[in-house]
C-alpha cells in the first residue's frame, strides 16, 4: 500500500498579517522527527477536536512523527496574537498549550463544537479570529512598528529610536508582544530571511550577507543556535522544501 504524503496548504488571511493553513500529515512511526523553526509567530490550531495555542519559539520544535495528524490553523503575525488571546506572549514561549488552559472551559467548548461542526475548520478559525479582533481591537501599533523594523533588517538600537523607546522599555514591551526580547526576534527574522533567500537558489554566503549576517559562518552559528542543525542537514532532510507536500518551514505546523 503506498505511503500517504503529508500535504500542506496556506493562504493569506482576511485578518491583517495572518496566514490560514492546513496540514494533512498521517502518523509515520519509524520516520525521523521534523523540525519547525522559530519565526516570531504564534498559531491557533485545531486538531482532533482540540484547540491548541502554539507560543513563540526560541528554538526548533521537534514534531514527533507518531503524533502527526490533520489540522487547521491560523498563524498570527509577530506581536498580534497576545491581544486576541488576552495573554502576554512570554507566558507561552516555547510551549504548546490547550486553549482551555487560558480561557474559560465553557467558552472553549462552545468554540470547539462550532469548529468541529464546520465543513471548513480553517475558515471557521479565521471567522473566529476576525470576530475576536473586532471585540478586542487592533494590536499595539508600536509592536507592529518594531516587528516591521526588525523584519527589514534594522538594528535593535535604530528600531528603538524610531519608535521612541529606551532599551529597557523596548525589551519589556517586546516580551509581552513577541515572547522574547527584540534581539532574539531580530535573530529569528534574520535567519528566516536567509533561509528564504537560499530557497530561491542563492548560495549560502550570498544569502547570509543579503540577510544581514556578517558572513556565512555567522549564519551557520545562528542556524545551530536557533534551529539545532546545520544548513546542509536542514535542506538535505527536505525540511525546507517549498512544495505543497511539505509544511512551511517557518510555520508552527504542529500538534501538541
Amino acid at each position: 500500500m503506498p505511503r500517504r504524503h503529508q500535504r500542506y496548504q496556506e493562504r493569506p488571511s482576511r485578518l491583517d498579517g495572518a496566514v490560514v493553513w492546513t496540514l494533512d500529515a498521517p502518523s509515520a512511526p519509524g520516520q525521523p522527527a521534523r523540525s519547525v523553526l522559530p519565526d516570531g509567530c504564534m498559531d491557533l490550531l485545531w486538531s482532533a477536536g482540540r484547540l491548541i495555542v502554539a507560543g513563540p519559539d526560541t528554538h526548533a520544535f521537534e514534531v514527533d512523527p507518531r503524533h502527526r495528524g490533520s489540522c487547521s490553523a491560523i498563524r498570527f503575525a509577530p506581536g498580534t496574537a497576545p491581544v486576541l488571546l488576552g495573554v502576554p506572549a512570554h507566558e507561552l514561549r516555547d510551549h504548546r498549550v490547550d486553549l482551555a488552559e487560558l480561557w474559560p472551559r465553557t467558552a472553549v467548548a462552545a468554540l470547539t463544537a462550532r469548529i468541529n461542526r464546520s465543513a471548513d475548520p480553517a475558515a471557521a478559525l479565521e471567522d473566529f479570529a476576525l470576530a475576536r479582533s473586532a471585540d478586542t481591537g487592533p494590536p499595539d501599533p508600536l509592536a507592529a512598528a518594531v516587528a516591521e523594523g526588525l523584519r527589514r533588517g534594522r538594528s535593535v538600537a535604530s528600531t528603538a529610536a524610531e519608535v521612541g523607546l529606551g532599551a529597557r522599555q523596548l525589551h519589556r514591551r517586546s516580551l509581552a508582544a513577541f515572547g522574547h526580547g527584540p534581539k532574539t526576534l531580530a535573530r529569528i527574522l534574520r535567519l528566516q530571511r536567509a533561509l528564504a533567500l537560499i530557497r530561491t537558489g542563492l548560495p549560502y554566503a550570498e544569502a547570509a550577507c543579503a540577510a544581514g549576517c556578517t558572513d556565512q559562518p555567522h549564519l551557520a552559528r545562528e542556524m545551530r543556535d536557533l534551529a539545532g542543525t546545520t544548513l546542509g542537514a536542514y535542506f538535505a532532510a527536505g525540511d525546507a522544501s517549498a512544495n505543497s507536500d511539505t509544511p512551511h518551514p517557518s510555520g508552527s505546523s504542529t500538534t501538541a
